[in-house]
């Protein structure tokens, strides 16, 4: 009776420890995963003044400014009201968000749709 408890238990002890890091290892990808979102983000947006962006970090702050720098680990954002530089870590941010497209985007979307109904105008005639 002692054997089957003790083997009843070290199964149950294996299983727990085999689901802890399988748990464990999927965390680490979810991380891994947001981590390049977050750096793919940033890096899409322009550095410098010309577009701001409003990074929401994981203890729920907000900083409201301008990419200044971009590195491997961290970026660098200049807040606009007081004009001080925050060199933040990718893994501290919980969210970017930006103005919307770009002007250089607008204005290909606009050609864009100009020239589509340009040609279907030209198109529909006999």
């Amino acid at each position: 009776m002692l054997k089957k408890c003790l083997t009843l238990t070290l199964i149950v002890l294996v299983c727990h420890f085999s689901v802890s890091l399988v748990v464990a290892d999927t965390q680490a990808e979810k991380d891994a995963q947001r981590i390049a979102k977050v750096k793919s983000d940033i890096a899409r947006r322009s550095v410098g003044e010309r577009e701001r962006v409003t990074i929401k970090l994981r203890n729920g702050s907000k900083l409201k400014g301008h990419i200044y720098q971009a590195g491997e680990n961290d970026f660098t954002i200049r807040e606009s009201e007081s004009g001080t530089t925050t060199t933040v870590a990718y893994s501290d941010v919980a969210q970017v968000k930006g103005k919307g497209l770009s002007t250089e985007r607008k204005i290909l979307i606009g050609l864009g749709i100009w020239l589509g109904i340009g040609v279907i105008l030209t198109g529909a005639r006999p």
